[in-house]
């Protein structure tokens, strides 16, 4: 019973807050729509951070990043309130990966990786080579470095999903991702599963992750929705 409450507020949740988009806006319906992050061609609107040249490439409008070194590359401006769909998959056992939203889209201090929300992206055999629960493997949600939010299925600062949704190694996963006035949830392969709430940052960069393993990206859209009331506070410094 709770697992079907919390799906149906989570199906609340992302179709109130569209119906009260459009009717709010009805001169602009047109305006909400999808559009790629990702072009299939090349690496228009991604800037790397921290990691290389040969970190990623474009084959067959299949975004490859190798793994190595490990860092992100983030996009070229900010976001605030959307709805992202992104496609991965893993190519090695225990392939490490993720993408941040609301990210800072720089390096902390030391750590390679940014600040943001982690929407994470683990291959089923880490959990076994890490001798770790399989729950971390399918889509967890965390703040990163010192950012605070609040989980809904609370694994300390983390939230688990509810259900294990990931496929294996070299199957393709679908993500989508709504992102609301510092709320986040998760459908993973066709069904919500996991959030937080009460995020530290309501706005910044989208970072996709290196950490070691190959993954591959595609079909990376997003859909921007209006902004909400947001405090200078809540938004990731502009990076030049």
């Amino acid at each position: 019973m709770i697992h079907k409450s919390i799906y149906y507020s989570t199906a609340m949740f992302v179709l109130i807050f569209l119906f009260s988009t459009v009717r709010g806006q009805a001169q602009d319906i047109d305006e909400l729509a999808f559009r790629p992050l990702f072009n299939g061609v090349d690496l228009t609107g991604w800037i790397d951070v921290n990691t290389s040249k040969e970190t990623w490439r474009v084959e067959d409008s299949v975004l490859i990043c190798k793994g190595l070194p490990i860092g992100v590359m983030r996009t070229d401006r900010q976001y605030e309130n959307f709805i992202m769909e992104i496609e991965w998959r893993h190519m090695e056992d225990g392939g490490n990966s993720g993408t941040f939203i609301w990210s800072e889209g720089t390096q902390f201090g030391d750590n390679p990786l940014a600040k943001g929300i982690e929407v994470q992206m683990l291959e089923l055999q880490w959990s076994v080579i890490n001798n770790r629960t399989s729950a971390y493997v399918s889509g967890e949600l965390f703040p990163t470095m010192d950012l605070t939010a609040v989980p809904d299925n609370p694994r300390g600062p983390r939230s688990a999903s509810l259900e294990m949704r990931c496929k294996g190694k070299g199957e393709w996963n679908k993500y989508v991702i709504v992102a609301v006035d510092g709320v986040v949830k998760l459908s993973i392969n066709g069904k919500f599963v996991n959030g937080l709430s009460n995020s530290g940052r309501k706005k910044g960069y989208i970072c996709l992750e290196s950490e070691g393993a190959e993954i591959h990206f595609r079909n990376i859209r997003i859909m921007e929705l209006p902004g909400g009331i947001t405090t200078a506070e809540q938004v990731a410094p502009v990076v030049d």
